[in-house]
């Protein structure tokens, strides 16, 4: 694993708004990042990312059908309790899921570790997907890259053969926040890759749902929404005034309800307990639990939060990093500390795209803190041609510790 710093396409900004990526600059700072790329052997790839993510990936599956049977399990994973029937009963059903994304730590040293599944709401989605395979044909055709060059990514078929799965007799309606320009683009291209698939999509905004007097979920002109495919996490849908309506509604839901059981940090000590010493899984255990005591240096995570949020890290005897926000209040979970990749530029995190139970891709995201907030950058990565040297001034760099 190699990080290379290389130039930039010739007017990458124009080219990435005829793409209709809108949103390469965040919070008054760049986001979309192709003055350097990750570059990974295919060993790495596959021995050392893939593999893992799938194992990983059955594990929460197996953890998830242990849970629907164990109110105990439901309880740590907080899953509300008017909600644990409906809950149950989507597993039961095994309701279909299209995709999620394992947060790793890999610095090309030792095995790749799991600190998170963003298994509901994942974001990243159009970036990982489709625009860094866009970087990859450019910059091969220009030289940047080797010609031979390669990437860990197959998102987008395997996206829309997931939707093409799904039944198509209405109308698949997809929501989120209106509002936020990186959740708009993501579900843009997730509307994108269904109508692909042959449905006829349309956008609700979360705020515009209303239902009509059977408690059916109605658009904003008041269709009833029979598939509703939704980039709203289900914490926040538990505890909305509409939400004890889902259940009754009639309508189908992906992400299904039961991704609230592994979207969730609480998925951390429950697997380190059933899997101890697992080479991919990192000590970890609830912040009640007398044996984190055993841990020297760890980070504090609440069991809900995005973006690092209220997430602190401890090292030393002291805490070094603390990151505010609004889900102070909850339970939280204590995880040893991982070694990340790290340059000068900064802490790179995997992002291990799962679609339909498949690892099927990466993206990377690098951010100036150890723990990764809003203001993290999107890198682009490839898989490095044996003999392959970057054009004259690019320089490589090996993560340190």
């Amino acid at each position: 694993m190699l990080r290379f710093a290389l130039p930039p396409r010739p007017n990458w900004e124009e080219n990435a708004r005829a793409y209709g990526f809108n949103f390469t600059h965040m919070y008054g700072q760049i986001y979309w990042d192709e003055s350097a790329c990750f570059a990974f052997t295919l060993e790495e790839i596959e021995q050392n990312i893939e593999e893992p993510s799938r194992e990983l990936h059955a594990m929460c599956l197996d953890l998830a059908e242990r849970a629907v049977r164990d109110e105990r399990l439901l309880e740590l994973l907080g899953v509300p309790e008017p909600f644990r029937d409906y809950v149950v009963d989507t597993w039961v059903k095994r309701d279909p899921t299209i995709f999620g994304r394992f947060d790793l730590a890999y610095d090309g040293r030792g095995p790749a570790k799991l600190l998170e599944y963003n298994a509901d709401t994942p974001t990243g989605l159009y970036e990982a997907a489709f625009y860094q395979w866009i970087w990859l044909d450019e910059a091969r055709r220009l030289g940047i890259v080797s010609p031979e060059a390669d990437q860990f990514n197959t998102i987008q078929e395997k996206l829309i053969a997931a939707y093409d799965r799904l039944p198509k007799r209405s109308i698949l309606h997809f929501t989120g926040d209106g509002s936020n320009v990186e959740d708009s683009g993501t579900l843009l291209y997730m509307m994108d890759c269904a109508n692909q698939a042959g449905h006829r999509v349309k956008f609700v905004d979360i705020a515009r749902i209303g239902h009509d007097i059977q408690d059916r979920f109605t658009d904003q002109d008041d269709l009833v929404i029979d598939v509703l495919s939704n980039l709203y996490p289900w914490e926040w849908l538990f505890v909305e005034e509409f939400g004890p309506k889902i259940p009754r509604s009639g309508t189908r839901m992906i992400e299904p309800a039961w991704k609230a059981l592994l979207s969730t940090k609480a998925i951390l000590p429950l697997l380190w307990d059933t899997h101890p010493g697992h080479p991919n899984l990192l000590p970890a255990y609830f912040a009640e639990d007398p044996r984190g005591g055993s841990l020297e240096d760890f980070v504090r995570k609440p069991l809900f939060s995005r973006e690092g949020a209220n997430i602190t890290l401890h090292k030393g005897n002291r805490d070094v990093e603390f990151i505010p926000g609004p889900y102070g209040d909850g339970r939280f979970i204590l995880q040893q500390v991982s070694d990340l990749f790290s340059s000068e530029h900064g802490y790179a995190v995997v992002g291990s795209w799962i679609v339909k139970d498949e690892p099927c891709g990466i993206g990377m995201r690098e951010d100036s803190s150890p723990i990764t907030m809003n203001l993290s950058r999107f890198v682009p990565h490839f898989i490095i041609d044996e003999g392959w040297a970057p054009l004259p001034g690019g320089q490589a760099l090996v993560g340190r510790t």
